[in-house]
């Protein structure tokens, strides 16, 4: 039996949830620990009692913000097989859907960040190559079996891209078309189940 969490554990959470909402919302440079703090409810002087440095929380709200990224996909894929559609529809309907479009707070910090994590110190870019590598994989087991690990990179950059580019565009009806357009390139090409 696991004991509930301290209050040390519980605002350390607080903290990292919030830095997880405005790395996706501002970006890396976007993100102050002042802010971070204030959103979490806290001051500023608190911060170093739970993180060494400002990068050390950026890397844990990287890593929260791909798991809760995957939760709801998982939650998508399970949802999807109990009606009797395949797992890469689930995964590319809800990638590239308008919820998605518009919710760069709350989506995947890969298409987020993607183009900011190559300049960043190696222990973040270390974190988010393993976000990457965990977006992949995550369409590889969306593929029905069988399908190659390089078919899943291309629906993977396909995803982040298609994102990237229809969020530049705006929530609105031409990003809108490109989510649909790659939703019926993708599925038609993949979708086999």
């Amino acid at each position: 039996m696991t004991s509930p969490p301290t209050r040390r554990e519980v605002t350390h959470e607080r903290i990292v949830d919030a830095a997880a909402r405005a790395l996706r919302r501002n970006g890396y440079a976007g993100v102050g620990v002042a802010d971070v703090m204030k959103q979490a409810g806290l001051t500023h002087g608190g911060f170093y009692a739970h993180f060494e440095s400002r990068d050390a929380l950026l890397a844990e709200a990287v890593e929260r913000a791909g798991r809760d990224t995957g939760v709801v996909m998982n939650q998508r894929i399970e949802t999807s097989r109990a009606r009797g559609e395949s797992a890469l529809r689930a995964v590319v309907e809800g990638y590239l859907s308008d919820a998605h479009l518009s919710g760069t707070e709350s989506g995947c910090v890969v298409a987020a960040l993607s183009s900011e994590m190559p300049r960043q110190s190696p222990a973040l870019l270390a974190r988010a190559v393993e976000r990457v590598r965990k977006l992949v994989a995550m369409v590889q087991r969306a593929l029905p079996e069988g399908a190659s690990k390089e078919q899943a990179m291309v629906i993977a950059a396909t995803l982040v891209g298609t994102l990237q580019l229809a969020r530049t565009l705006g929530a609105n009806s031409q990003g809108n078309a490109m989510l649909a357009a790659s939703r019926s390139a993708l599925l038609a090409q993949y979708d086999t189940e």
